[in-house]
């Protein structure tokens, strides 16, 4: 599961209800792989929008978007 934590910047917050077994058993799992769990959600998040063909804008896309939109050209002076 690549992870591509400089494409997104925090802007929101989600709270998920999990039992403790569940937890304390994925948070282990994510310090083995050296990662942590909000990497963990966020990838699985993409994944799942991409597994089901829904398109999202991050701040970055955007932005990348915006900066390679060309310009209008301004008139000359008269």
């Amino acid at each position: 599961m690549p992870l591509c934590p400089a494409m997104e910047t925090k802007s929101a917050r989600l709270t998920v209800l999990i039992d403790p077994f569940k937890k304390k058993a994925f948070e282990q799992l994510c310090a083995a792989q050296d990662l942590t769990p909000s990497q963990v959600v966020r990838q699985m998040i993409r994944d799942y929008l991409e597994q089901h063909g829904v398109s999202y804008k991050t701040r970055s896309t955007v932005a990348a978007r915006g900066a390679a939109k060309p310009q209008p050209r301004r008139k000359p002076a008269a």
